[in-house]
């Protein structure tokens, strides 16, 4: 029976093992040391006079360190084990290991204690999808270390392990230790990872990323106070998680950003990381600043179809790897999204509107005109007003490119995928969001007065134009997209909450959308069902096609915010934030749309990322639609309406253009 993993993680490096610590070769799981989209140790298992130790305990006390107990085996119930092992993990740039061995032992011992190790420097990729390696593997002894390399051509990776007073082999560190009776030996083992692609070679030695502790971090964040113990357990866990996640872009390297999610996507994701840094802006704005700045330094400036990108364009995906070095994938980086384009433009609108930091909406100007540009131009394949995608790269580059982007996502109701260029419902919303908050950031920002007034019109023109092509009468409800042969795809899915979040959806029409959200088909009880049950492709155990999304109903419960549906808003809040409680206070990135009645428990969906960045920040957002909190101009709007499980929520230290303030509101919303 295999051990329960740990996970411990600093940006774009991560470690997973079991709960003895060890890293077992494993092509099911991805188990290892991973630097920059790379595994630099899969195998690392500790040995004790030549076997295996038993697990007591094994667990992460911070997101960057884990402790494992472990003993010698005794092969029996009758005989206690005599020597215990502690090992003490920190994780950074590369990784540190502290070790401590106790004998409880009445007499001497002598012991032998050895690491075995090994690196097959898979590409993330490589592990997902089950790839054999082309380059060659080599290995160096040297004095007090040992080195593990890649190379491939001018691509090279390097894992040195060191030690002091340690014989060293190829595949093994090893110690001899004497122990007197209740004698304690301490050592220290370090793993150090290196890359040379177009620069030279760096060793990193494992070193604290970020300018401050998690604790700074914390108590940067607001306080939050409420009745609901397990609420302030979630909105702490979302915190650390979030922080577990930052990372430094090469592009703005002074400040920290969030990756999108372990163990598959701990890198710049331009969708996931707008959101999530969309999320966070009440309580953690510095990520926000820090995305927006890191997207518009790797926009796209050329036409360049192996890679999807087009002038204006914001980047789906930035990987460090050796199959995008090589280019047999194209992320380095990757432009095959069709909504982080229009989203960059909303948040940097919310951006400016919570913190009134105008200096960096001025910096951006130009990538913003450049993005409003592409969704004009590049966007919209088609010249009919809506933003469509189609892969400039049908070889490798991703077919579906909105955030549902299975391979399988955009179908019909019975199953049937729809023809591309698929235009999606959610992403002319979007659309329809950038041109309303582009207008405001050129009347009061840029000073360009033609421009807001256009952008304006364009508006209100693409409201009436959607609006005439996605509306279902007879389904009351908005296409989930139209196909390339210009049909609308009645598939009632999740996306129409997104469309009450950008604000698109006309006031005769809410109802309608609202019902249907909460109604028995989308909502499980648990959330809104990515699709609604009761149509032939939904599967609650597909990806994209009946599970539930804790950053998709967050959305949602904000869309339901914005127009004034404050009970449903409420529940819809609290139902998600039930559901954290079960998988020890962390929203995973999806779970099963089963309904709550059946099992009484929410499902984990078994691939999912935890943590995840937009999962993490899902809580934060439904405190502020609970708290209904606006940034306006007199200072913090506050429309509170709070499930009565809360008992009361209480906010201290938000912070803003208005420097820091306090919300209290007692439970008033019955759910």
């Amino acid at each position: 029976m295999k051990l329960p993993q740990v996970n411990i993680l600093e940006g774009t490096t991560f470690v997973v093992s079991d709960m003895r610590g060890d890293i077992e070769p494993d092509s099911e799981e991805p188990a290892g040391l991973f630097y920059r989209d790379m595994r630099h140790l899969s195998r690392w298992q500790v040995r004790l006079n030549g076997n295996r130790l038993d697990a007591l305990s094994g667990d992460a006390v911070e997101y960057d360190e884990a402790v494992f107990f472990t003993v010698e085996p005794t092969g029996t119930i009758y005989r206690n084990p005599t020597v215990s092992l502690l090992r003490r993990r920190h994780v950074g740039d590369g990784m540190r290991e502290l070790l401590e061995l106790t004998s409880h032992s009445v007499e001497p011992l002598t012991l032998e204690l050895s690491i075995l190790f090994a690196a097959d420097f898979a590409d993330i990729f490589e592990v997902k999808d089950r790839r054999q390696k082309v380059g060659r593997c080599y290995r160096r002894v040297g004095n007090g270390e040992v080195t593990l390399g890649y190379e491939r051509g001018d691509f090279r990776r390097e894992t040195i392990i060191r030690a002091a007073d340690a014989f060293f082999t190829e595949e093994s560190v090893t110690f001899r230790v004497t122990l007197r009776p209740r004698q304690t030996w301490r050592t220290e083992v370090e793993v150090a990872v290196a890359t040379a692609t177009l620069r030279p070679m760096v060793k990193r030695v494992h070193e604290p990323n970020m300018p401050f502790g998690l604790q700074e971090w914390l108590d940067a964040a607001p306080r939050l106070d409420t009745g609901w113990d397990d609420l302030r357990r979630v909105y702490q866990r979302s915190l650390v998680d979030l922080a577990a996640l930052r990372f430094y872009p090469d592009s703005v390297p002074e400040s920290s950003l969030p990756a999108a999610g372990l163990p598959w996507f701990m890198a710049l994701f331009g969708r996931d990381s707008l959101i999530t840094s969309y999320q966070a802006l009440p309580f953690v704005p510095e990520l926000c600043r820090t995305t927006l700045r890191a997207l518009a330094a790797q926009q796209a400036t050329e036409v360049d179809d192996f890679r999807d990108a087009e002038p204006g364009k914001i980047l789906h995906e930035l990987r460090h790897g050796e199959l995008v070095y090589f280019r047999e994938y194209p992320q380095s980086p990757y432009y095959g999204t069709a909504d982080a384009t229009p989203l960059f433009l909303v948040v940097l609108d919310e951006y400016e509107r919570w913190t009134g930091d105008r200096e960096t909406v001025r910096a951006l100007e130009g990538p913003a005109r450049a993005a409003l540009a592409w969704m004009e131009t590049y966007g919209d394949i088609d010249g009919d007003g809506f933003i469509e995608y189609l892969t400039r790269n049908p070889e490798t580059g991703l077919r579906i490119q909105c955030w549902k982007d299975s391979w399988n996502s955009i179908v019909y109701p019975d199953g049937r995928p729809a023809p591309l260029p698929h235009a999606t419902c959610e992403i002319q919303g979007y659309a329809y969001d950038a041109r309303r908050r582009m207008a405001r950031l050129a009347r009061e920002c840029w000073g360009d007065l033609t421009l807001a007034d256009r952008l304006d019109r364009d508006a209100d023109d693409l409201r009436k134009r959607f609006h005439e092509t996605f509306w279902l009468p007879d389904l009351g409800f908005y296409a989930l997209a139209r196909d390339g042969e210009g049909r609308t795809v009645p598939t009632l899915t999740s996306n129409i909450g997104h469309l009450l979040w950008s604000g698109i959806v006309p006031d005769e029409h809410v109802d309608e959308v609202v019902g249907h959200l909460l109604g028995e088909q989308l909502f499980s009880g648990w959330g809104v069902r990515t699709m609604a049950a009761g149509q032939r492709a939904y599967n609650p155990m597909e990806y994209h096609n009946g599970t539930v999304w804790p950053h998709d109903n967050a959305l949602i419960a904000m869309g339901l915010t914005r127009y004034g549906r404050h009970t449903e808003a409420a529940r819809l809040a609290q139902a998600i934030l039930e559901a954290a409680t079960y998988f020890q206070h962390r929203l995973p990135e999806a779970f099963l749309g089963t309904d709550r009645a059946a099992t009484g428990v929410p499902v984990a969906y078994a691939s999912a990322c935890s943590p995840q960045a937009w999962a993490s920040g899902t809580p934060l957002l439904l405190l502020r639609s609970m708290m209904g909190l606006e940034p306006r101009r007199d200072g913090l709007g506050v429309d509170a309406h709070v499930p009565l499980r809360c008992g009361h929520l209480a906010l201290s230290g938000i912070p803003g253009w208005w420097g820091r303030t306090d919300v209290f509101s007692l439970a008033t919303t019955a759910t």
